[in-house]
Formats: structure tokens, sequence, C-alpha cells
């Protein structure tokens, strides 16, 4: 079964965009994903990608959000509301569904309309995107762990580690607590300076961090998906974590997925928060290695210290060629024909000079 895949450069700093379209031939019926949105102005990219490229108008299967941030969410408004667009289902995962189990973390003044009300009011283009999905008749489904999406399969968050998460996301009121959280000298750390230093690294040797500061709960809530079509694994990460991508490997082992795959996303840009070397071992395989896969970092075209040279540089060492959307969207395809006057992307080329910083 053929398929291709496009990673779109969302905006000038960064973002998520991605469109996928899987088929028997490529003149038979074909279905479509978009995952993420980017900012506002990148749906209309999304827009003007899939009428010249994929079909005009076009019926698109799948409409998937990652995880609620301005980055991913913003841009899917315009996609759904677009004339020419049929869309099967919309998946989102909407807090206030589950504040029957967690209303016990928040502040007691709180009813649970109350916890509703502010929990939409703090999301305002979820909202917007729920009202557009009912008025066009679209549905609306919670991505999570086991959920098949197309030709996708949801391998993070569980539905236990999303609720988990709730309370401490930055888009819900503030759990009760969390401002003791900091601790004593908290706000101190932050008027530290730390000095860059240069840190030479090889093929065979790294300097990622094995315990970084944690990323965002809302990160940690970024849906992974895993496909296998016509023998290749795809992995979408979105902004996802160490805790979500260990979550997901165990539940790809667990269902016998054989869990290394030929193309990645790599997490949140290429922040050095979101991956660690333990993760990525048990995602990608030890290191040094030969080639076995493409990794892409969603970059904006502004975005320059994305993707951090440690993090290209561990997909590197474990045989995987990286790529940056930071020129322009980049395109991996099976079975269809290569587009018109396409050129090759540029491999990021592993770097030994990373700064520490």
């Amino acid at each position: 079964m053929p398929y291709e895949i496009d990673f779109l450069r969302a905006g000038d700093s960064n973002g998520d965009a991605i469109i996928l379209r899987w088929g028997a031939t490529k003149e038979g019926p074909f279905s479509i994903n978009i995952v993420d949105g980017g900012f506002a102005d990148t749906g209309d990219q999304i827009i003007e990608h899939v009428e010249r490229y994929y079909a005009k108008p076009a019926n698109i299967a799948n409409v998937v959000l990652s995880h609620a941030d301005n980055d991913h969410a913003t841009g899917l408004i315009k996609v759904l509301e677009h004339p020419r667009f049929t869309i099967g289902t919309l998946w989102m995962n909407r807090p206030w569904d589950y504040v029957d189990e967690v209303i016990d973390s928040f502040h007691g003044a709180y009813t649970r309309e109350g916890l509703i009300k502010r929990m939409r009011e703090m999301h305002p283009y979820l909202v917007e995107m729920e009202e557009i999905a009912k008025r066009r008749g679209i549905a609306i489904q919670a991505p999570l762990q086991g959920t098949v999406i197309g030709c996708f399969t949801v391998l993070a968050p569980s539905r236990t580690r999303y609720v988990s998460l709730i309370p401490d996301l930055d888009k819900t009121p503030t759990a009760y607590g969390s401002a003791l959280k900091g601790g004593f000298g908290s706000g101190l750390v932050k008027a530290i300076v730390y000095v860059a230093e240069k840190i030479l690294e090889r093929l065979d040797f790294e300097t990622l961090d094995d315990k970084p500061s944690a990323t965002s709960a809302s990160n940690e809530t970024s849906v992974v998906q895993w496909a296998l079509i016509d023998n290749k694994r795809i992995l979408l990460t979105a902004d996802v974590g160490p805790e979500g991508l260990a979550e997901a490997a165990q539940y790809a082992e667990d269902t016998s997925l054989t869990i290394q795959p030929d193309i990645m996303q790599i997490p949140h840009h290429g922040s050095r928060r979101n991956v660690t070397p333990a993760v990525l071992n048990r995602w990608l395989g030890d290191y040094p290695a030969s080639y076995r896969g493409d990794a892409i970092a969603s970059i904006g075209k502004n975005a320059d210290i994305y993707p951090r040279k440690k993090v290209t540089n561990a997909f590197t060492r474990r045989g995987y060629s990286v790529y940056a959307t930071r020129d322009g969207w980049i395109n991996f395809y099976n079975g269809y024909d290569r587009r018109a006057n396409m050129g090759n992307a540029q491999v990021v080329p592993f770097n030994p000079d990373v700064e520490d910083d």
C-alpha cells in the first residue's frame, strides 16, 4: 500500500503540521490524515498543500490534535472550517471530559460545573474546534492509548496517565498545593547565569543528559502514533517527553510491535528535555550504528537554536539521517511517484562541538 507523508514548516518559530495519505494505488481511493496545525496562519498553508498535492475538494479521514498547545492547535481551526474539506473524525483530548476524576486535585471552592467552565475558558481554541465539529457533523473522539486512527495506533498517552497530568497542565486552574511545588529558593534558580562550554562529542561518545529537567505536563500528554505501512514503520511524537516515549515503547512491546521506526518525528523540535539516552536506545537501538532510518525535526524558519545539536547527534550516532523543516516542507513517499521539481532535503550533519548551556 503506497503512502506519502509531508512535514510542513509551521511558521517562523516552531510548530507541527503533518499531512499523510495512504491508499491502494496512486489512481485509486486513498485516505488523508492531518496531524496538528501549527499557529493560525499555518492553517492556510495546510489547505493550500492538500489542494495542490492531494485532492480538491478533499475527504479528510482524520484530523488529530496531539495536545493542547497553541503551536499545534490553532491552525486546525481553519482546516476544520474549510468548505472544500469533508472531515470524518476530529481526535483531541479535552481535560473537562475527566472532571469527575480530577476535581479533588483542585481547590474545594470549585463546583463540578465551575471547574468545567474554567477549563473551557482556558482552552478557547479547543472549544472553538469542538463547536465547529458539532456544527459540521464531524465526530469527536479521544486519542488515547490503543485507539486506531486510520492506519495509525495510539501508543500514548494511556487514559490513566493523561488524567494524572490534567491537574498540572498550564491551561487548567492551579491545582491545590501546586504553589508549593517550587520549594524554597526556586526563584533564585532563574537568576543563575549559565556559562556555555564547548563539549566535544564523537559518534561513540554522547553527552545527552540522562536526567534532563522535566518537560511540561502538556507536552507529556502528546499523542504518540505508530503505523506500519508497506513494511515501513512510522512514529509521530509531537512534543512528548521521556515519560511518554517510555510509556509508548512499553505499550508497543506489550502488543508485539517491532518498535524500531523507519521514519520518526524528533520530539518537540529537537529539545534536549524530551529525549534521554535510555529512551532513545530503547526506540532506536544502541550506538554507534549504520543507517537505520530517518528522523525529522519540525522547525520554524527563524528557530535558530533548534534542533539542538546534542539531540541531532544522538539520532545520527544511532543510525538515523536527520532532517529539519527550517528551509521548507519535507516529503517521504513510497509507492507514489516523486513529485515534479522536488529536490533532495539536506541532512543535518553530525557536529562534534555542542554547547552545554
